[in-house]
C-alpha cells in the first residue's frame, strides 16, 4: 500500500498546526494507509516550532493508529531531533538493527566459529 504523503512548507504558524494535524487524522483514515509519509523537505531552518509540529504530528498519528516517516529531512533538523531526544523513522534509511544493503562483516581468519 501507498504511503499517504503530507507536504509540509514552511515556515509553519502556531494557527497552521492544529489544521496539519487534522490532515493528518484525515489522510490515515481516509487512504487506510498506517503511515503519512512528511515532506519536511520545504520546512526551511529547523527549530523549536518544527520539533513541536512534527512531535504533535506523530501524537495525533499515534491516536489515529499510525506513524509518520519523513521525507527529504536536512541534518540540521536530524541534529536537532537528536538533541530533543525524538526519533522518527526517515525513507531511504535503514532500519534500527538492520544492516544497510551491501554491507557484509569482516571474519578475521583466528575467530572462532559461532
Amino acid at each position: 500500500m501507498t504511503p499517504a504523503v503530507l507536504v509540509l512548507t514552511g515556515p509553519v504558524t502556531k494557527d497552521e498546526v492544529t489544521g496539519l494535524c487534522d490532515d493528518v487524522r484525515a489522510l490515515l483514515e481516509t487512504s487506510g494507509a498506517r503511515t503519512v509519509v512528511c515532506d519536511v523537505g520545504g520546512l526551511g531552518p529547523p527549530g523549536l516550532g518544527t520539533v513541536d509540529l512534527l512531535a504533535r504530528l506523530e501524537l495525533t498519528a499515534r491516536r489515529a493508529g499510525g506513524r509518520i516517516r519523513l521525507r527529504d529531512p536536512a541534518p540540521a533538523l536530524h541534529a536537532l531531533l537528536d538533541l530533543v531526544g525524538l526519533r522518527f523513522e526517515t525513507e531511504g534509511q535503514p532500519e534500527q538493527r538492520e544492516p544497510a544493503l551491501g554491507v557484509e562483516e569482516a571474519v578475521e581468519p583466528a575467530d572462532p566459529p559461532v
